[in-house]
């Protein structure tokens, strides 16, 4: 008997990310996303994911146009439509065709977007339901994710295959965007749904940072202020181990944003990824990021302004990681993530990479995709 496969795209999911909006939630800020510039890429990472199930014995399920159709079609699926949706789609289409897939008795109902979409999935459905997110959105605070499009595609293959896979109990959670616009972090717990689960490919529930390790992070803080090149513009990126450099350096920080220094002066904050390419262009720079602690993504969570035009104009020797031990521990062996959305520009930061942990102290971490 064929795998029944549901699948759900939000076609606006993640818009917000790539032009600084910090989410997509809600039809002001899609509209204005677009009016930015904003390109949908949530078929594209569903594409990535599907790629791997072409061949496969499947029967796909789906929603009409961008929801599902359009994509299953055009990488050779012939997928059953159960409904149709507006060309701008909203929360409550989400929501009926979650509904609408379950009863049709799909094996896995397989979904593409952030927080808000797995939210709405959680929702329309019961947790005995099996679902898996493909991660697409500006916010993935929930557990429900796979760590990338491609390892949602294996995890869907190991299902087909009928390997063993646990299924587990994951947290739906998401955050509050106006507070999170505002640089505050309001995450809420908002149910479970039941995910098959391959220890390396699903991501964990983002852990907040201890608040005992303040003398480590400005140890790291003190360590990249020490060997800054007056001639390089440096990309300040999100998260509150970047804040507290900016702090040393006394300037004016987006703690959910990405800034540009230089010759340490703020040369521009909260920047879209337009704005990234244009400041970078025919300046030698370098990019300072953080990893989420627990997840371990060093690119594609909450900071989509940095794209894989930028990641491949800088190159891997250009990016300059920073965490504390505990943070690294935290992962528990698993590799730090980069998941720009263009594999191959993942496979360039793949392998061991420098971590600076504190003052003159580096360890070499493994970098996946």
């Amino acid at each position: 008997m064929s795998f029944r496969l549901g699948l759900i795209i939000n076609p606006v999911a993640g818009l917000g990310g790539s032009v600084a909006l910090k989410g997509s939630d809600g039809p002001e800020t899609t509209a204005r996303a677009l009016e930015l510039g904003a390109q949908p890429r949530a078929a594209i990472r569903t594409g990535q994911a599907l790629e791997l199930l072409q061949g496969q014995d499947i029967r796909l399920l789906t929603w009409s146009g961008e929801m599902g159709e359009n994509l299953a079609r055009s990488l050779g699926f012939e997928p059953e439509v159960l409904g149709t949706t507006a060309e701008i789609t909203t929360p409550e289409d989400t929501i009926q065709a979650a509904k609408t897939l379950a009863q049709a008795g799909v094996d896995l109902l397989l979904f593409a977007g952030g927080d808000g979409t797995a939210r709405n999935i959680c929702d329309a459905l019961e947790d005995r339901y099996p679902v898996l997110g493909i991660p697409a959105g500006v916010k993935i605070h929930s557990g429900v994710y796979a760590i990338t499009p491609q390892a949602a595609g294996q995890i869907v293959l190991s299902l087909v295959r009928g390997e063993l896979v646990t299924l587990q109990d994951r947290e739906v959670r998401d955050i509050d965007e106006e507070a999170f616009r505002a640089g505050k972090v309001r995450a809420r717990y908002y149910g479970e749904l039941k995910v098959p689960s391959e220890h390396r490919y699903l991501q964990s529930v983002k852990n907040g940072t201890r608040e005992d390790e303040s003398l480590v992070l400005a140890d790291i803080a003190a360590d990249f202020i020490e060997q800054m090149d007056p001639d390089i513009r440096y990309i300040m990126g999100s998260g509150s181990t970047v804040a507290v450099i900016m702090e040393e350096l006394g300037l004016p920080n987006t703690l959910l944003g990405v800034d540009v220094i230089e010759n340490g002066k703020l040369v521009a904050s909260d920047c879209t990824a337009r704005q990234l390419l244009e400041l970078t262009d025919g300046h030698a720079s370098q990019l300072v990021i953080t990893l989420i602690g627990g997840q371990g993504h060093i690119i594609g969570r909450g900071n989509q302004q940095i794209s894989p035009e930028l990641l491949q104009r800088l190159g891997r020797d250009a990016l300059y990681i920073v965490a504390t031990k505990t943070k690294l521990n935290q992962l528990e062996g698993r590799p730090m993530i980069s998941d720009s959305g263009e594999p191959e520009v993942d496979k360039m930061l793949a392998g061991l990479m420098p971590v600076h942990t504190g003052y003159h102290d580096a360890v070499l971490y493994r970098v996946g995709y």
